[in-house]
């Protein structure tokens, strides 16, 4: 544990003053404890103890362009001195809502948000009120925020998840209001037949089928081919908007996201995370027609740091860099990623380690079970335990992942970096055994 003496200090004295020593529950899967960092560049952190993390957590997906991009950085300290937020509005708004408008064909309007979580409710707001429908298809394994509305069936247990061709609500905390997520209907993903029987007999009562377009935290499961064309005609046919959360996916997969990649238009997009490189930024695009009613009806949605100067800097740069020549960084990344999850195919074979690394190669994962999985409870019967022991021992080689042991890849993930991650996976697998 001295390796990680100073982290352990400074939790034990955060505890104090922060609730949990966090700012985050998703932060406490750290080992020994959440650990303490001085500062991030490019693909590697640095920790209070000296220790350096080669980073495939990324701040859980930011940080497409590595950390502390100087483009991004000096985008960003141009503008510090002209303020940070004016209760008004100002051309950088105006150039990233035209940038945005021309990367995304699904995006016709654009409007601004600080947080994923916080978009996601106004994108089903926006679809409640547009459709004069009150019930949303959510489905097991996604993810969407954390309030009380969406924070249901996210990780269910097999006990209390219900029969898989009938799943029942799950509220994944204490303290959350049953009313708040009443009007959700779940369901399993990659089952065209199942979401098709709820349309037939809930089709009147449904606003929208709110997705992860690529089930990122269940898993990294890709949609099986033709499922979210059908999800989109689905709802076309009966009327329901097809929202597709891309909070991790948008500008990861490439320039257009998921959406791009898998050949779909969804009514409405939810975008974050990458799309800032890091500082705060979430997005709800897509058809004129229903992000109008912010106006026209008087649908609400407010928020005093939407829009703020530094954050529409940031993503400018951002957006600049990975459209750059046709989106030509995201080859380079594509090619890395790919060679990552063969290589650690390969040393898991050596080792005889029963593991799939499934997902893309910006963003997959590493998972303990024979077959991949191509819904949440497939994945779920993966060996979590296993995960987080192969997790703690990449650690200690220097690579950073989170406890499920998925990788985000970044753009200042090179070739050297590549190598010497798979050198530490190398050892770490001959750690942990068969």
């Amino acid at each position: 544990m001295r390796r990680y003496q100073r982290s352990i200090e400074l939790y034990e004295e955060t505890s104090k003053y922060l609730a949990g020593g966090v700012s985050s529950n998703v932060r406490y899967g750290g080992a020994p404890v959440p650990l303490f960092f001085e500062r991030g560049e490019g693909a590697r952190l640095y920790d209070v103890d000296g220790n350096v993390h080669i980073d495939y957590v990324l701040g859980n997906g930011p940080a497409i362009l590595g950390h502390a991009p100087p483009r991004v950085i000096a985008a960003v300290a141009e503008t510090l001195s002209l303020g940070q937020t004016y209760a008004g509005q100002h051309g950088r708004e105006l150039a990233l809502a035209r940038m945005m408008t021309d990367l995304l064909p699904s995006a016709e309007l654009v409007r601004f948000a600080t947080s994923g979580t916080e978009a996601v409710q106004m994108a089903l707001r926006l679809a409640r009120a547009f459709t004069g429908r009150d019930r949303i298809v959510k489905f097991e394994g996604h993810y969407h925020g954390w309030t009380d509305s969406v924070y249901v069936s996210c990780r269910p247990s097999p006990n209390e998840a219900g029969p898989a061709e009938a799943p029942v609500p799950v509220a994944e905390s204490p303290g959350m209001s049953p009313g708040a997520y009443e009007s959700l209907l779940i369901t399993g993903w990659n089952d065209l037949d199942a979401l098709a029987r709820l349309f037939e007999t809930r089709g009147s009562e449904i606003a929208a089928v709110l997705m992860e377009p690529m089930m990122v935290n269940g898993g990294a499961i890709l949609p099986q081919p033709g499922y979210l064309q059908g999800v989109q005609e689905l709802c076309a046919r009966h009327g329901a908007l097809f929202i597709c959360d891309e909070v991790i996916t948008g500008f990861r997969l490439g320039l257009e996201g998921a959406q791009g990649r898998f050949g779909v238009r969804p009514d409405l997009s939810i975008f974050a995370k990458a799309v800032a490189a890091g500082f705060p930024l979430a997005v709800v695009a897509g058809r004129r027609d229903i992000l109008e009613t912010l106006q026209t009806r008087g649908v609400m949605h407010g928020g005093t740091y939407n829009g703020n100067v530094q954050s529409m800097a940031a993503a400018i740069a951002a957006l600049e860099i990975l459209s750059a020549d046709g989106g030509a960084v995201y080859a380079a990344m594509e090619e890395r990623g790919t060679r990552l999850m063969k290589g650690l195919r390969g040393l898991a074979d050596k080792h005889g380690i029963e593991m799939v690394v499934q997902g893309v190669p910006t963003i997959f994962q590493a998972m303990f079970t024979k077959t991949s999985p191509g819904n949440y409870r497939e994945a779920a019967a993966m060996d979590r335990d296993r995960a987080l022991v192969f997790s703690r021992a990449l650690q200690a080689e220097g690579v950073r992942v989170n406890p499920r042991c998925s990788f985000f890849l970044s753009t200042a993930h090179d070739d050297a970096i590549i190598d010497e991650t798979l050198a530490g996976a190398d050892r770490a697998m001959a750690e942990i055994g068969a």
